[in-house]
């Protein structure tokens, strides 16, 4: 069985990681599922552009996750960093409550009371690892 895929970006900027709360109460990476023929940097820069309202540069990918979203439903999570290449604003769509540029310091499995998913918070944190040439460089 394949699963449907959404890309994700690790977006860090000034030591803190873009996170979006979901209708789930839970905190997501931006990102999305790719359109038919769309490739995954460009899908992940088009969503990242309409959930926060950033222009990003894609980069590295950081390997994968299967994701229960909900009881026996699987999507294929493909994260990678994202370099921002614009303003740090964000401007919140309507699919997501709340947005939070979280302190790297306070990662963790739940922040402000909500979960964040242990394949977001391992994509985060190889993200983080990761040397700084590297997050940064173009594709």
């Amino acid at each position: 069985m394949t699963h449907p895929i959404s890309v994700k970006g690790v977006l860090i900027h000034q030591d803190c990681v873009l996170l979006l709360l979901n209708e789930r109460g839970e905190w997501d990476l931006p990102g999305g599922r790719p359109d038919p023929g769309e490739d995954h940097r460009t899908a992940l820069k088009r969503e990242v552009q309409e959930e926060a309202g950033l222009a990003v540069e894609v980069g590295a990918a950081l390997g994968e996750d299967l994701f229960e979203v909900l009881p026996r439903r699987f999507v294929r999570i493909l994260p990678f960093v994202c370099r921002l290449t614009g303003g740090s604003d964000v401007v919140l769509s309507d699919e997501h409550l709340e947005m939070r540029w979280l302190p790297l310091a306070e990662l963790g499995e739940r922040i402000h009371g909500h979960p964040l998913p242990a394949g977001y918070l391992g994509a985060i944190r190889q993200a983080i690892d990761q040397p700084r040439s590297l997050s940064a460089r173009s594709v």
